[in-house]
C-alpha cells in the first residue's frame, strides 16, 4: 500500500475543495484499487456502484471523518483505480477484491454504507465475513436477485449497440449525472464533472459496460451464483442494525427494492426521502448524514 497527495485529475480539475483526499492505493493480482481513508475512529466502509466512485462520497466522508475513520473503495476500473482490460469485472471479482481490502487494513467493526451495485458487493463480503460487521447503512441498492430491470437499462445490454453507446459515447455515466437526480435536478456543473472525470475514453470507461452487462437475471448467467449466495448470506447479518434510507422517485432501484429490504430485514429503520432520486447523497446530503449519525448514536452499543 502507498499514499500520495491530491490525484492530478483532481488538481487539474480545480475539485480539491469538493475531494479533499489523500491518494491510497492497494495492489492486488489484477491492477491497484484505489480507496479513501480518512480519520480515525469506528470505521465507516462506503462502497459505491456504477457508474460512480467515492467522490459519491465526499460529503459524508469530511463529515463523518471528524470523529470516524472513512474508508471508500474505488472498485477497480472506477475513479482513481487501475482499469485494466481484462475480464475481472464479475460480482465475485468486486467482492473479493473488497476483501482483501478489509483483510489488508485489518477493518473490525465496520458500518458498511452502500449504494446501488455497492449493496451487492458489500453485503456479498459481509455475508462472508460477518464478525467484521458490526452495521448496514443501505441505500437505493439490492443484493438479491430481482426481474425488476428498467428498460433504458435493458436497451444498454444489447450487443454492440449497448458498448457503443456506454464506451464509445459515455451515454450512460452522462444520463447518469442528469437522470439520477429528481428534486436536485440539474446538478452543479462542477459535480457533474466529478463524476466524469475518471471516465474519459473508451478504456477508462470498460467498468461502466461490463457492471451494466453483469447484471444476472437468468441461472445461466456466470454471475447468478454469486448473486445467489450473497442473497442467502444475507442471513448471516439479520441480527446487526440496519438503516435504510431510500430516495423514493429512484426509477432505478425503485421503492419494490426497498420493501424487499424491509422483508429480510423487518427490525430494520427506515428513513424515506420521498422526493429524492437515485443519488441520494446529492439530493438531501445533510438529512442524509443526520439520519446516519442518528443512527450509529442509537446503535453505538449493539
Amino acid at each position: 500500500m502507498n499514499q500520495t497527495g491530491s490525484h492530478p485529475l483532481i488538481l487539474k480539475h480545480g475539485l480539491t475543495e469538493e475531494y479533499p483526499f489523500s491518494q491510497n492505493y492497494l495492489t492486488t493480482s489484477s491492477g491497484k484499487i484505489h480507496f479513501v481513508d480518512e480519520g480515525k475512529g469506528p470505521v465507516l466502509l462506503f462502497v459505491h456502484g456504477n457508474p460512480t466512485w467515492s467522490f459519491a462520497w465526499r460529503n459524508l466522508i469530511k463529515r463523518f471523518s471528524k470523529n470516524h475513520r472513512c474508508i471508500a473503495i474505488d472498485h477497480l476500473g472506477c475513479g482513481l483505480s487501475d482499469k485494466p482490460q481484462q475480464e475481472v469485472y464479475r460480482l465475485a471479482d468486486h467482492i473479493e477484491r473488497l476483501q482483501l481490502l478489509i483483510e489488508t487494513l485489518d477493518l473490525e467493526k465496520i458500518t458498511l454504507i452502500a449504494h446501488d451495485w455497492g449493496g451487492a458487493i458489500g453485503t456479498g463480503a459481509a455475508g462472508r465475513m460477518p464478525q467484521r460487521f458490526d452495521r448496514l447503512v443501505l441505500m437505493n441498492t439490492g443484493a438479491f436477485r430481482s426481474q425488476l430491470i428498467p428498460f433504458r437499462i435493458a436497451l444498454c445490454r444489447i450487443p454492440l449497440l449497448g458498448k457503443i453507446g456506454m464506451q464509445g459515447a459515455n451515454l450512460f455515466a452522462q444520463a447518469a449525472v442528469r437522470m439520477a437526480v429528481n428534486e436536485a435536478y440539474p446538478l452543479p456543473e462542477k459535480i457533474k464533472k466529478g463524476y466524469l472525470l475518471p471516465y474519459d475514453s473508451w478504456k477508462n470507461r470498460i467498468a461502466i459496460d461490463r457492471f451494466v452487462k453483469d447484471i444476472p437475471l437468468k441461472p445461466s448467467h456466470p454471475s447468478y451464483p454469486t448473486l445467489t449466495e450473497v442473497e442467502q448470506n444475507l442471513t448471516k447479518l439479520s441480527d446487526k442494525p440496519v438503516l435504510l434510507p431510500w430516495g423514493i422517485k429512484d426509477w432505478c432501484f425503485t421503492p419494490e427494492f426497498l420493501k424487499e429490504f424491509q422483508r429480510i430485514f423487518p427490525e430494520a429503520q427506515t428513513v424515506r426521502f420521498e422526493k429524492a432520486g437515485h443519488y441520494l447523497f446529492e439530493e438531501r446530503p445533510q438529512e442524509l448524514g443526520d439520519a446516519i449519525e442518528k443512527f450509529l448514536g442509537k446503535t453505538k452499543n449493539s
